[in-house]
C-alpha cells in the first residue's frame, strides 16, 4: 500500500490550509493518507514530535511519502534522520519549509542539533521543495538551503506567502503533482 503522511506546521490542525483538498486528491488516487494532529501544536517540541511520528509510521519503506508544511518538514527530517539504516523512504515533498533555525525560539527543539543531510539524503528517494519568494514566515533562502544540501528539486511560487490559508491556499496543486512525480520514479 502506498502511504502519504501530511505533517501540519506550528499552530496548525489537520483541517487547515490545503491539508484535506490534498488527502481527497491521493486517495482518489490509491494513496492511503493520515494527516495526524501533531502534538502540542502551540508549543512544539522535537522530543514530542519525532516520537510522535515514528509511532505513526511504524516502518518506513519505498511505498511511504510524506508532506509537510513549515514546521512539518523539519520534523520530516528529523524523522528520515533517524531512520535505521535499510530504512528509506519514497520521497518528501516540503512546502514552505527550513532545515536550519529561522530565528523563532520557540522552535529551538528542532534545529539545536544540526542535520546529518548525507544521513538523510540515504534514508529517502526524491525531496522536492516548494517555496514562495514572498515567504515572510520562512525566507525563500531556507527553500534554497534544502535545495543545496540535499539535493532537493526546488519549486518557486511567487506572491504566494506562506502557501497557506491566509493567502488563499486551500487546494495546492502543486504538491499533488509533486507527490506524483516522485511516485513515478519508482
Amino acid at each position: 500500500m502506498k502511504r502519504v503522511f501530511i505533517i501540519h506546521g506550528y499552530g496548525a490542525k489537520p483541517s487547515d490550509n490545503w491539508f484535506g483538498w490534498l488527502k481527497e486528491e491521493l486517495e482518489k488516487k490509491g494513496f492511503e493518507v493520515t494527516v495526524p494532529q501533531m502534538p502540542d501544536t502551540d508549543s512544539p517540541t522535537l522530543q514530542k514530535s519525532l516520537p510522535f511520528l515514528q509511532k505513526l509510521v511504524v516502518k518506513c519503506g519505498e511505498n511511504d511519502f510524506f508532506v509537510g508544511h513549515s514546521l512539518g518538514t523539519i520534523t520530516i527530517l528529523k524523522f528520515l534522520e533517524a531512520l535505521p539504516d535499510g530504512e528509506k523512504a519514497g520521497g518528501a515533498v516540503l512546502v514552505g519549509g527550513f532545515s536550519e533555525s529561522i530565528g523563532f525560539e520557540k522552535l529551538s527543539s528542532f534545529t539545536k542539533k544540526p542535520l546529518d543531510y548525507e544521513k538523510i539524503k540515504k534514508s529517502v528517494g526524491k525531496i522536492i521543495a516548494i517555496h514562495s519568494t514572498d515567504d515572510r514566515s520562512v525566507p525563500y533562502k531556507f527553500g534554497e538551503i534544502i535545495r543545496d544540501k540535499l539535493g532537493a528539486e526546488l519549486i518557486t511560487m511567487h506572491g504566494a506567502g506562506h502557501i497557506n490559508h491566509q493567502k488563499g491556499y486551500f487546494k495546492l496543486p502543486e504538491v499533488l503533482d509533486a507527490v506524483q512525480k516522485i511516485e513515478n520514479r519508482k
